[in-house]
């Protein structure tokens, strides 16, 4: 990044935000039910992906993919705003106004991570509403007295049964994901940009465009695919945390990942693997195009 652009840099990522909802929330529903159902000690168990998705398309037609995206669109948007308004702004202090052309880890691993931890805290309650209404479909084992019918019920539910910190249920597994994956993607993303940029250097200046495209997408998708491969484990720990009502619950995710992988092995804890890796190179490709864009038209300068 070039000189600080204050609010251009936070309204360019929520529009990566924007676009990762969009491409990605269909995977992220069969992620959830994976994590959710599979993992369970009796119940329903998907084959994979592609049955759980028939599924639920059998059952509650394409809406049932974007059950829960209401409150996913309001907490992406935010959150991608301020991760990546955070994650630029911060960068640029690490470097202290030092500016080299290859990636700086010392100032982009701190960058990702700290940027990961500020968003936590309000990503942790959109995604439990999200995860909770996500999980109650047609082969849900939760009875219909206790569903919810759109996520402010399920907030203001959840709030009744469980007082004010139960809508901040799995804030600590949410806070380990998203500074490891935040470290990982960034990481990800500097490097694979820089390598690329220096492979094509060359290339004809008339599809400098198409090549930046191409660029965002590689350098997106592939910093998707290293988050997640880094934290899923965690993610199914935040699954069966905060979709578990029960007040007495263990809320630790190294206990809850204890008893998966007795259970159902290093498979379980992996749960949702497939889609997860399907939805993470288009959404995250999507988010860093859409974001380089919303760069360029604001004009922020770039390395």
């Amino acid at each position: 990044m070039g000189e600080s652009s204050g609010y251009k840099e936070y309204v360019a990522g929520m529009w990566a935000g924007v676009a990762t909802v969009i491409v990605g929330h269909p995977f992220d529903t069969v992620k959830v039910k994976l994590q959710k159902h599979n993992t369970a000690a009796n119940g329903i168990k998907y084959k994979n992906g592609l049955h759980c998705t028939a599924r639920i398309l059998k059952t509650e037609g394409v809406q049932g993919l974007y059950r829960g995206a209401t409150s996913s669109f309001l907490g992406m948007a935010f959150e991608s705003s301020l991760a990546f308004g955070i994650y630029s702004q911060t960068k640029q202090l690490l470097q202290g106004g030092f500016h080299s052309d290859k990636p700086q880890p010392q100032a982009i691993i701190p960058a990702g991570a700290f940027a990961g931890s500020i968003i936590s805290s309000i990503l942790c309650p959109t995604e439990l509403v999200k995860c909770r209404m996500q999980v109650q479909g047609t082969d849900s084992l939760i009875s219909y007295s206790s569903r919810y019918n759109s996520p402010l019920d399920c907030a203001i539910k959840t709030v009744k049964a469980e007082g004010p910190t139960g809508i901040f249920r799995g804030g600590y597994t949410t806070l380990l994901r998203e500074s490891l994956g935040n470290a990982s993607f960034f990481t990800t993303y500097e490097y694979v940009r820089y390598y690329m940029h220096l492979q094509l250097k060359d290339a004809s200046p008339h599809q400098t465009h198409l090549i930046d495209v191409g660029i965002g997408i590689m350098s997106g998708g592939l910093g998707g695919i290293a988050c997640w491969c880094v934290v899923l484990p965690f993610d199914v720990a935040k699954t069966i945390i905060q979709t578990t009502p029960d007040k007495i619950s263990t809320r630790n995710p190294f206990q809850v990942l204890t008893s998966i992988y007795r259970r159902s092995g290093l498979r379980g804890c992996y749960a949702g693997l497939g889609p997860t890796v399907v939805r993470a190179f288009p959404a995250n490709a999507a988010a860093i195009v859409t974001w380089e864009l919303a760069v360029k038209m604001l004009g922020i300068m770039r390395d």
